[in-house]
């Protein structure tokens, strides 16, 4: 079932906010994932530095990071290492240095949180009411065909900080996974959902932009599905042709957001205020920073 919900700030007197208003949404989908959450933060420089890449990591603690020339954070069961250097020159040297640690996010400026438990349980060890930042989206899983752990949870981020979350199934993932493996694609796990950004982020590479990218991904993923996918400097959403995942988006001259269900979307400011609506089967709608 899954449920997602995902900022967008204009307004950039809302920053300091971005956390406790990300985990209010947060907490009203956490009945359609009860056993696990991941989030992804944009901007928070106390977590990844603006202008730096960062890696994400689970199964090591920071005190186990002895690298030169690095910053390391951490929340929850989460550390984040950062360097003013390619994103994935620094996943090399984490991926060297602790051969033992998940890396289960990348990219610049970007921090990716996943734990496994209850999303305000997890929303309160993130300390998610203090990350400040210009963009977030965050997931509630309930398991269905993999394990229950941190490192199947979503957002999957993968190359230059392309993020993205999924509410559904792909039927002919395994395919397109053995299509990248064969075009020198690397993965960090076996969930589906990871496929689907992967392929995006392939498609990026080879020059397209997040519409068209997206536009490919439902030409060539059979399934059911809504995706929210986040980059440095985007936020966009698309469903199937069928659309029968839920999925509402908000939008005003302050922020722009999308989420499972309305409930959501009502404990932000001036929603009042703003045009809620459902988006259409296969269209993709983002934005810009």
């Amino acid at each position: 079932m899954c449920g997602i919900v995902g900022l967008h700030l204009r307004d950039d007197a809302l920053r300091p906010r971005l956390g406790a208003l990300l985990r209010g949404m947060l907490c009203q989908v956490s009945e359609r994932g009860p056993d696990s959450a991941g989030i992804a933060v944009y901007g928070d420089d106390s977590l990844a530095p603006v202008g730096q890449a960062t890696v994400s990591l689970l199964g090591t603690d920071p005190s186990e990071v002895a690298m030169e020339g690095v910053t390391v954070a951490s929340r929850g069961d989460v550390t984040l290492v950062s360097a003013p250097v390619p994103t994935e020159v620094l996943a090399t040297r984490v991926a060297a240095a602790l051969p033992h640690a998940v890396i289960v996010g990348r990219g610049p400026g970007l921090a990716i949180l996943k734990g496994v438990g209850h999303p305000v349980t997890l929303a309160d060890r993130f300390g998610l009411d203090t990350v400040t930042g210009y963009q977030a989206v965050a997931h509630t899983r309930m398991a269905t065909e993999s394990a229950v752990t941190a490192a199947h949870c979503h957002p999957f981020s993968v190359e230059d900080g392309v993020c993205l979350v999924h509410n559904g199934s792909f039927a002919n993932h395994a395919t397109i996974r053995r299509e990248l493996i064969g075009d020198g694609v690397a993965f960090d796990s076996d969930n589906d959902s990871e496929v689907g950004a992967r392929f995006l982020a392939h498609r990026l590479a080879a020059g397209d932009d997040v519409e068209k990218g997206l536009r490919r991904l439902c030409e060539r993923f059979d399934g059911f599905y809504t995706l929210l996918v986040s980059t440095a400097d985007s936020f966009a959403v698309v469903r199937d042709a069928i659309a029968c995942k839920p999925a509402l988006i908000a939008e005003t001259d302050r922020w722009v957001a999308m989420a499972s269900e309305y409930r959501a979307l009502a404990t932000l400011p001036g929603v009042e205020g703003a045009r809620v609506f459902e988006p259409e089967p296969e269209e993709v709608y983002s934005w810009t920073r």
